[in-house]
């Protein structure tokens, strides 16, 4: 049996402005993520400076707010004033991170965080992307990070890979993420639609991870107030770090039902 379970949200918050009304209200994107009860956070287009959200800043905002132990803030796009980039807020420490710059020749620059938490089931790997638009360009995205000797020093602990992957087809469960190494959690997409938030109908933010990562519930917020802070809904993933002895039980597993694939 496993001993300590964790909560992730993973959330493209729109920089805080409802995806119909454009109106700029964080405050609604603190109550979508205060009501979830996370242990992790991994938002994408954060804030920072601009002034179509009053030159707040938005991860000193929502790190002061929730009062975690760990925050990690990756500039992405920048701006004529400030820029938005990927946020990581962790209730237990980062003890080890690499920020990866994932454009693409002329592409519009996109970020990939790394991060290693020191949770209470030990260390968790955690990747926070905000993929490009393009199949292509993604799957290149993903095989930088990946292959990266800076992300694979950490090849045995557990690991995550969250954010908004911009897969409109599931492409790359069947490409560079098919290979064994990652199971998908959000699986189907049809039960983990979340954009756009109003009427979603595309399962862009997604969850994959390796077999020491135990998940116990994945689904997506639809609640009223979330189909209208931000254009995308959230990600809950509900999981446990197994231990390494653990895991190589449980390989054969299908998380789903507990039943054995064979």
């Amino acid at each position: 049996m496993y001993k300590h379970g964790v909560r992730l949200v993973s959330y493209n918050i729109h920089k805080g402005i409802g995806g119909r009304d454009r109106l700029y209200r964080l405050e609604r994107i603190v109550r979508v993520l205060e009501h979830e009860q996370p242990d992790i956070l991994c938002l994408q287009e954060v804030d920072q400076g601009v002034r179509r959200s009053r030159f707040d800043d938005q991860p000193e905002l929502l790190a002061r707010h929730f009062g975690f132990a760990g925050k990690l803030f990756q500039l992405n796009h920048r701006l004529k004033s400030g820029g938005y980039g990927n946020l990581v807020l962790s209730r237990w420490p980062i003890v080890h991170h690499h920020q990866f710059s994932i454009r693409m020749g002329g592409k519009k620059n996109r970020g990939a965080q790394v991060a290693v938490l020191n949770t209470p089931g030990g260390p968790l790997r955690l990747v926070n992307w905000h993929l490009g638009l393009a199949e292509a360009e993604r799957q290149w995205q993903v095989r930088q990070v990946l292959q990266d000797k800076r992300f694979s020093q950490w090849a045995d602990t557990a690991t995550l890979l969250v954010g908004d992957f911009n897969d409109w087809r599931n492409s790359l469960s069947r490409g560079v993420l098919g290979g064994g190494e990652f199971v998908q959690f959000t699986s189907p997409p049809s039960r983990f639609r979340t954009f756009p938030a109003w009427l979603p109908i595309g399962a862009l933010d997604k969850a994959f991870g390796c077999a020491r990562i135990r998940p116990e519930r994945a689904h997506v917020v639809a609640s009223r107030l979330a189909r209208v802070a931000s254009d995308h809904l959230p990600l809950v993933l509900d999981f446990e770090v197994a231990p390494r002895a653990q895991a190589a039980d449980d390989k054969d597993t299908d998380w789903r039902d507990g039943k054995g694939k064979g």
